[in-house]
């Protein structure tokens, strides 16, 4: 892309990502060893406690990303993360940690993104042209899973290099804090004559309010959100779905496990190329990825060896990023400027906030059922909710059309709504 902002902005948040992708590694690899015996459930709490403040805190967020300039809140939520990334990297290196400490600072790491998050997704509608946001939205997917290639695999090797205990992860953890100063620099440096910023939101009362009643007027919109909630609370569960896969049923160690993120980042990266040069998103493509994706997780479930796990973890990446990319990009294309801050903050709070409902519950399960099935339930579940929110789509919009559309008028063979 020839716009220098988006550049370095996109330059400064592969060095960010691929640290946090290093430390997701770290992290799951930390509470394993502190919490030997019950792994799949102190792994299921982490998730949920990191990603508790998208549920608790995201509708406020959104509502700060509409009234502050988002290149100064953007760094302030950087900073926000590098502190806590910080103290629980010093406390593995020193020996000190305790699971509970990963629990605290897991959810002050999650506080943080909860208010980087919105921010960061409406911000680059203010960087880029109207005409670019698709490109820049499948771009953006690419540089975040292009880090995601690279951070599993080399958190793998360094924590094995470093030992393998608990202290190896805390040097891996410590890399990430400083890997924050990237993205702080490039939001710095940017131009911000050609930012195209929205005017602030109105600062009275019910301006939260005002964002959900824009979107529950969108049976579209409602859609999507449908979707991601199923997508993101019982699928998208890879940090505990990995770990105990590769534990668990194969016996790897670190190395293998890590490696698994750099094969799902191979279909991911891929995914968001493919959504980089994708002209227009309809919702036939976000239900029809929500399906292959909630497809491939069953049969991942279903594979007998690390080999084939490893072989099809791509193409379980492409259909999961194809399906978050065209979410994403479709929530940001249909949604008025002067409400995309709470409108994605709503998004967010739906995709990333279910986490904390399901990622204990995939938790139990792989603790009571065993591994495979921490697969098998959240794909079938993904599958389920899936179909289940777009027949219930198709009925209200051929509701909405006869109530439009006089009854004599209607076609013999009139067709339900295309997604």
């Amino acid at each position: 892309m020839s716009n220098a902002n988006y550049r370095r902005y996109a330059a400064g948040g592969v060095v960010s990502n691929t640290g946090t992708w290093m430390q997701r590694v770290a992290q799951d690899w930390l509470v394993l060893e502190l919490a030997a015996g019950s792994g799949a459930t102190a792994l299921g709490i982490t998730t949920g406690l990191q990603f508790l403040p998208f549920l608790l805190l995201t509708p406020f967020a959104g509502l700060v990303a509409d009234r502050m300039p988002k290149h100064r809140l953007l760094q302030l939520t950087n900073l926000g993360m590098a502190l806590p990334a910080a103290a629980l990297g010093l406390l593995a290196v020193t020996g000190t940690a305790e699971v509970w400490h990963v629990y605290v600072l897991a959810f002050l790491l999650g506080s943080a993104s909860a208010f980087d998050a919105p921010a960061r997704q409406s911000f680059v509608s203010e960087i880029v042209d109207p005409v670019d946001l698709t490109n820049a939205v499948g771009l953006n997917s690419a540089s975040f899973n292009a880090a995601r290639l690279v951070g599993p695999g080399l958190a793998g090797l360094l924590i094995a290099a470093f030992g393998g205990g608990a202290v190896a992860t805390g040097w891996v953890i410590l890399i990430n804090a400083v890997s924050y100063a990237a993205p702080i620099w490039s939001l710095r440096h940017l131009d911000l004559a050609r930012i195209d910023a929205a005017a602030p939101a109105n600062r009275g009362p019910g301006a939260i309010k005002e964002g959900v009643a824009y979107v529950r007027a969108r049976p579209d919109l409602v859609l999507v959100l449908c979707l991601v909630f199923f997508a993101g609370t019982f699928g998208l569960n890879f940090q505990i779905t990995s770990a105990l896969m590769a534990t668990e049923v194969y016996g790897k160690g670190p190395e293998e496990f890590g490696l698994l993120g750099t094969f799902l980042a191979v279909g991911s990266l891929t995914g968001a190329l493919l959504a980089a040069r994708r002209p227009h998103v309809r919702h036939r493509l976000v239900v029809g990825s929500a399906l292959a994706f909630g497809t491939t997780v069953v049969l991942a479930g279903l594979m007998p060896t690390y080999l084939t796990f490893a072989l099809l973890a791509p193409v379980t990446g492409l259909t999961a990023l194809t399906f978050i990319t065209s979410a994403n990009t479709y929530m940001q294309l249909h949604t008025d400027a002067g409400v995309r801050g709470r409108v994605m903050a709503l998004y967010l709070m739906i995709f990333m906030g279910g986490t904390p409902v399901g990622a204990p519950i995939i938790g139990w399960i792989g603790e009571e059922y065993g591994a495979r099935w921490t697969l098998l339930g959240g794909g079938l579940l993904t599958i389920a909710g899936v179909a289940l929110s777009a027949t219930a789509y198709l009925r209200l919009e051929r509701r909405r059309r006869e109530r439009v559309i006089p009854v004599d008028e209607l076609a013999p063979a009139a067709a339900p709504a295309a997604f």
